[in-house]
């Protein structure tokens, strides 16, 4: 049965980080009766979020594609990523929609990914419908928040239509939601946004008459099917079986045939005979298609715009491993083996780029969380190799270098906002605002130079007991500054190779903080500490005690260590120095000088 275009929806669901997003869709995806009542997916929450690390990390990292059936309309639902890293992602997705749910935390606001998401929703022409999230929270301030979101769209509104948006309360976890601000004891279902989606957001605009156009936004695989072309049908129609034509980027044109046609519901796909203009389909059959090519009529091989996405920011050195323990750990080691991969990566990640340099590569990514999970999923897949210090990519501009620009957001206890104003004062920030939230903390606005990011995180989470928040978002670019200096301390550094003991960590540990214990193996030029002092410290690590015959007051062989610190791949890359690497391997990460040898490391630092 071919879908009629006006009973169909699509909607892109954007927020900031953690304020709802797909908790919201596994309730509507619960409610629109898309599961049985004893299916697994009943009981489960951030249903969408299906891979390990969107679990383990607990954000969504790729945007998703579903679809419910509520009453007549078949609703298409974008749930999209938070985080600005993420954010070509955001960019890619939002041509599919007609409209977009922007939710916002009843506690904390419109965030700065907030303004990222709603801008490109704005600029898309996406008719907007608000969800006040989470306002059970103690902190819920429902009048100010609603303040804070019309000065938003009155900054950010292309037109004026865009200022007359519908606001919704909701309590997502519960799958609740009401059209105004309920009492404590009002009983509620997700009904008001099904019927807010139904009646608020158009139906897709669409020329059934026309040849067949799609332009392809995602890509998926699996070992039967082979590749899924997945877009938005911009125009016409398309059966399984006929002919088209995939315009590629270069501007050549290659024949192919549509296989098979699917479409979404809930985490599942169903096969159909065909998709209509304005309906979200997948496409198997489409040889050698990528991310924003475009899929025509074979008779009228017309190509969409290419999708546009924000540059860069940040990049990385990746390459095969070169530590004596190369090729121990690892599956996958080889430079053509890594460049392999990073290829397939380029496929479906639209906002990385890779150059070649070397026998490795730069690989450049939206920030340090979005390098780092590429790094991560590498690394389980068996990869083994080394990761440099991260950069940021400048750009030339009338013979100027220009770098990116930061707004920084940072939330905190009173008591801890000295130690903060410290540090941003070291790394050149520019405090633009300050002042007291309605919970007594403290909110500090900065501008600061992306590379001015690197390594304040941790650093942070560490002056203040864990208690800062923090968001950032790129607003720009300005001429290049002055270098940053050092702000850690040197290194301590195994002076040569073995197997950690713990007499001679009990000696290391009055010099420094330890990252490895006992029992480990080690070699010459590994990091294996944060030295007290400001210079690296060389220092053997792998020195047994010499056995005597003389027995000491004391006991004998009893070694009390402190325990090592262990740290995760992202404090990893924001500990190391420009002459140092990280190596990656599915077993362990080590930091490393990049040059091992002890005396050609110190004839360098003398040059």
């Amino acid at each position: 049965m071919q879908q009629d275009p006006s009973k169909i929806r699509n909607i892109a669901i954007i927020a900031h980080v953690d304020h709802g997003k797909t908790t919201l869709v596994d309730g509507l995806l619960k409610q629109s009766q898309t599961f049985r009542d004893n299916q697994a997916e009943m009981s489960q929450e951030l249903i969408m979020d299906s891979g390990d690390q969107e679990r383990e990390r607990g954000i969504t990292i790729t945007a998703k594609i579903t679809a419910v059936q509520h009453n007549d309309y078949r609703i298409n639902i974008i749930d999209t990523p938070g985080h600005a890293d993420f954010s070509g992602e955001v960019e890619r997705t939002l041509n599919m929609a007609d409209g977009c749910i922007l939710i916002v935390d009843a506690q904390e606001g419109p965030m700065p990914q907030t303004k990222f998401v709603l801008t490109k929703a704005l600029a898309n022409d996406l008719k907007p419908i608000v969800v006040i999230n989470k306002i059970d929270k103690p902190g819920s301030r429902l009048q100010e928040v609603e303040d804070e979101l019309a000065d938003l769209f009155l900054e950010l509104a292309v037109h004026e239509d865009q200022l007359h948006y519908p606001i919704y309360y909701a309590i997502g976890r519960e799958g609740k939601a009401w059209a105004t601000v309920p009492s404590s004891t009002e009983s509620g279902d997700l009904e008001p946004i099904f019927d807010a989606i139904i009646n608020e957001v158009p139906s897709p605009s669409v020329e059934l008459e026309k040849p067949f156009q799609m332009l392809v936004t995602a890509l998926a695989h699996d070992n039967f099917k082979g590749k899924y072309a997945i877009g938005r049908i911009n125009q016409g129609t398309v059966t399984a079986g006929d002919q088209l034509a995939v315009c590629k980027k270069d501007g050549s044109i290659l024949k192919t045939k549509a296989e098979l046609i699917f479409m979404s519901r809930g985490v599942t796909k169903f096969e159909v005979k065909n998709g209509v203009a304005g309906d979200i389909v997948q496409i198997t059959g489409l040889k050698d298609v990528q991310i924003g090519e475009t899929v025509t009529d074979v008779n009228n091989p017309d190509a969409l715009p290419v999708l546009e996405v924000e540059a860069p920011t940040l990049q990385v050195y990746m390459g095969p491993n070169t530590s004596p323990f190369k090729g121990l750990e690892g599956e996958f080691n080889t430079s053509r083996q890594i460049a392999d991969r990073l290829m397939k990566e380029l496929e479906i990640n639209i906002g990385l780029r890779v150059e070649e340099q070397g026998i490795g590569f730069l690989v450049s990514g939206r920030g340090e969380l979005h390098l780092s999970v590429l790094i991560e999923t590498m690394r389980r897949e068996g990869f083994e190799f080394e990761v440099g210090r991260p950069q940021v990519v400048t750009k030339e501009e009338d013979g100027q270098t220009m770098e990116p620009l930061e707004e920084l957001i940072i939330e905190v206890p009173a008591e801890h906002a000295g130690s903060v104003q410290m540090e941003l004062g070291a790394r050149r920030a520019v405090l633009k605002e300050q002042f007291t939230t309605a919970q007594s903390a403290t909110k500090l606005v900065y501008e600061l130079p992306t590379r001015a990011l690197l390594g304040l995180r941790n650093i942070l989470i560490t002056s203040t007991k864990g208690t800062v928040i923090m968001n950032s978002l790129t607003i720009g670019y300005q001429p290049m500054g002055a270098p940053m200096q050092q702000l850690r301390n040197g290194v301590l550094i195994s002076f040569e190779r073995g197997t950690s003991t713990p007499y001679s960590l009990e000696n290391a540990q009055a010099r420094g903080e330890i990252f490895v214990g006992p029992g480990e193996k080690v070699y010459a030029g590994q990091v294996i500490g944060l030295n007290n002092r400001g210079e690296d410290l060389e220092i053997n690590i792998v020195k047994e005690k010499h056995l005597t015959n003389i027995r000491s007051s004391s006991s004998d062989g009893i070694v009390q260590l402190t325990p090592h610190t262990t740290l995760s791949l992202e404090q990893c890359l924001d500990f190391i120095e420009n002459d140092e690497l990280l190596e990656v391997t599915p077993q362990n990460l080590r930091l490393r000088k990049r040059e091992l040898d002890p005396n050609k490391r110190k004839r360098a630092n003398k040059q």
